[in-house]
């Protein structure tokens, strides 16, 4: 029996290893296809300025030593040893980090959080007892609202740079791959190479809404192919041009570099930056993996092989000064070019493709946070869960990459702009992580500082060389950040006024009780579902039903949608269901809770999961009820005593797939009937209007701004599949 639990348990092992090595092996695809192609351009941005190449090689040395330390510091101690490790069950990013410390410190923005929302089984958080320091940090937030609000915006540059990638990372990788073309056919004008890329790029953009599962499987080879040449053509030019290029991996030549180059060395670390575009995807893409498959894959082939590419192509430069504006393709052997050269622009594609996807992913996410208008979010993949094409940001993207290439033109000016947003969003990370430590990890104050001054130094110094180059193109990502962030914060702030609307003028419970069971008119069978932003009390449109209908719902649900501040809600903790008001009133209140990576356009039939959800409530409280004598009289004089306060009992609800029909209590039956005679629902649609007070630059944001959004934007009855049939809305302006 023993030998055959061991037997058994190395199975397992085996099998575990064998998952791990898969996904690790798949991760090459989706991961690094972005990080892979950056030498493609690095050296050529690098070398764009008055830097020029002497003949001790000392420029080129530096340069190699530079990245070298770079990606060893950023990529593999910062990201792969210490942020993955600061996951949110699983999923990783800016809003990964951003929920973390929501969760920690309180200090979600988010409307309509309640003591509920923490008994979530992803909503976990440290164990231990806080610091005297994080006590310190949270009670600073507490104190302090603007900070909190402040640290939403700090969020968002991070995310609207993250966009700005998606525009750029398309347009340098097909430009600098298909610019390789003019070493064989130099004649070639660049006006070709531009509508070239034009074509690739127009072709990448117009087949995004078939979605990658159909050709993903060819992602992971392309890049696993590449990493494999540049890694060889790096060997070879290692050996045939200069063996000793191995002595730049000092960071002794980094010193001597900026001593002997000053100004226009630091000015050219805009382009050895370049080096790392990318590695935030390795956190990013985290809930598509394991962390230990991607870390593999990047200690094991990532690494090496680009650490291998930049030493040859660095070998190659120090013998051929001249080729600096076309180094890589120039130090690819004579007969491997053009295979190498294919694989390159199809890796150029599969990383290009990466970002779009992650750009996709990135909408969503700011939509669920009340950071983005709603847009039309399609579902590519049945079988593959996250795998999304929004239409309106794929054709966006599409616009602005194509006058991105067709403007600037130059791969030098394009990774000005690059590095910029990169560092960015690098440095925004590096923030957020310096609040983990204390707030999440509860460790000491000098840890966090230590890694801020080591990870935020380089990265402000990359930030301060990459600011200068503005005017070649680095205002692109500047112009670009500032329109997201300008549609982000408007959006949000109009949502949060019109929550805020809504809680001031919610109806009273004791208003609605004293009109006694029948709400002063007619209750007519079926099930009427009101869709309200308010997680408790009832909204100011009820008001405005009861006052001028003459007829009403047999069943009335007051439905409230809202997000949390976690990756993913299970199924069986979707639904909160409570009973507002006594028995014989028939109103329940159901919350439907989403976390910031669900997609709340989901395939099952709603009705039909929230009636169950409704029965099994009615059924579970009437089982209580039975078990404590006199529990129904007791409940009843609360509420008619108190007249202020709903009823707190409720369920978190599990949908049962098996078919048993538990016994109906009658109860249970007339709610089943109302839905035979049909659901109707009832949206409140809002107009915002800024008072007359207001600044005027208050008066554009709400007045032309958020108008011109809210028109625009998803309607909530197409969001949630609503027919036209079953459709009641009501028209409201508020003031803010």
């Amino acid at each position: 029996m023993e030998q055959g639990t061991s037997q058994q348990d190395q199975n397992l092992k085996r099998a575990s290893c064998a998952t791990v090595l898969t996904l690790a092996y798949q991760s090459l695809g989706v991961v690094y296809g972005d990080l892979s192609t950056s030498p493609l351009y690095v050296y050529k941005t690098t070398f764009s300025g008055k830097l020029s190449l002497k003949e001790d090689d000392e420029e080129i040395f530096g340069v190699l030593s530079f990245i070298f330390w770079t990606f060893t510091i950023i990529a593999l101690f910062k990201y792969v040893f210490i942020v993955m490790s600061a996951d949110d069950n699983g999923e990783g990013g800016t809003f990964a980090l951003y929920s973390l410390l929501c969760r920690n410190a309180r200090l979600s923005i988010l409307p309509n959080q309640q003591p509920t929302d923490e008994k979530l089984s992803t909503y976990a958080t440290e164990d231990s007892a806080d610091t005297w320091q994080s006590s310190l940090l949270k009670l600073f937030f507490e104190k302090h609202p603007r900070f909190q609000r402040g640290l939403l915006i700090f969020v968002l540059l991070g995310t609207c740079m993250a966009i700005g990638d998606g525009v750029i990372t398309p347009a340098i990788s097909v430009l600098s791959a298909v610019s390789g073309v003019k070493v064989k056919i130099s004649h070639l004008h660049d006006n070709y190479v531009v509508v070239i890329s034009c074509i690739i790029l127009v072709g990448l953009f117009s087949i995004q809404h078939h979605g990658t599962h159909r050709v993903a499987f060819l992602f992971a080879p392309v890049v696993a192919a590449w990493l494999l040449c540049i890694s060889g053509i790096g060997i070879y030019n290692i050996y045939h041009w200069n063996p000793k290029i191995y002595l730049a991996l000092s960071p002794f030549y980094m010193i001597r570099f900026i001593r002997a180059t000053g100004v226009e060395g630091w000015l050219s670390l805009g382009g050895v930056v370049l080096s790392i575009t990318g590695v935030e995807t390795m956190f990013a893409d985290l809930g598509h993996f394991s962390a230990l498959s991607i870390k593999i894959a990047f200690t094991c082939l990532v690494y090496p092989c680009l650490i291998l590419a930049y030493m040859g192509e660095a070998a190659f430069l120090s013998k051929h000064h001249d080729d600096i504006q076309r180094s890589f393709y120039k130090a690819i052997p004579e007969g491997v070019f053009w295979p190498v050269f294919i694989v390159a622009t199809m890796a150029a594609i599969v990383g290009s493709q990466a970002v779009i996807s992650a750009t996709f992913s990135i909408i969503s996410q700011c939509c669920a946070l009340n950071c983005f208008p709603w847009v039309k979010i399609v579902h590519t993949s049945s079988r593959i869960y996250g795998q999304i094409y929004i239409p309106e940001i794929n054709w966006i993207l599409m616009c602005l990459c194509l006058s991105v290439t067709v403007g600037l033109r130059d791969t030098n000016k394009l990774g000005h702009a690059y590095g910029l947003a990169v560092t960015m969003v690098m440095f925004v990370t590096t923030c957020l992580m310096t609040l983990v430590v204390v707030i999440v990890w509860k460790q000491g104050i000098i840890k966090a500082v230590a890694c801020f001054l080591v990870f935020g130094s380089i990265e402000l110094l990359y930030i301060s060389a990459c600011i200068c180059k503005v005017h070649e193109g680095g205002w692109i990502p500047l112009v670009l950040s500032f329109t997201f962030m300008s549609i982000m914060y408007t959006w949000n702030y109009g949502t949060m006024k019109k929550h805020q609307f809504d809680v001031e003028n919610k109806v009273s419970l004791n208003r609605i009780l004293s009109m006694g069971p029948s709400l002063g008119m007619v209750r007519v069978p079926g099930i009427g579902l009101m869709y309200t932003n308010l997680a408790s009390g009832f909204p100011a449109m009820f008001g405005h039903f009861v006052t001028n209908l003459p007829a009403f719902h047999q069943v009335l649900v007051f439905v409230c949608v809202k997000s949390v501040q976690v990756p993913y809600v299970s199924e069986d903790e979707r639904l909160i269901v409570s009973r507002v008001g006594p028995k014989e009133y028939a109103m329940f209140r159901c919350i439907v809770r989403y976390g910031y990576k669900d997609m709340q356009q989901e395939n099952y039939n709603f009705e039909n999961r929230l009636v169950s959800a409704i029965v099994h409530f009615v059924e579970t409280e009437e089982e209580e009820n039975n078990n404590v004598e006199q529990d129904t009289d007791i409940l009843h004089n609360t509420v008619n005593n108190s007249h202020c306060e709903e009823f707190q009992s409720s369920c978190i609800l599990q949908v049962m797939h098996n078919g048993e029909e538990n016994p109906l209590k009658n109860e249970s039956v007339q709610i089943l009937n109302a839905k035979e005679s049909g659901v109707t629902y009832m949206l409140g649609h809002s107009y915002a209007k800024a008072k007359k007070s207001s600044s005027i630059l208050k008066k554009i944001a709400i007045d032309v701004v958020f108008a011109f959004l809210s028109k625009n934007c998803r309607e909530p009855d197409v969001v949630l599949n609503i027919a036209h049939s079953s459709l009641l809305e009501v028209g409201m302006v508020y003031y803010v």
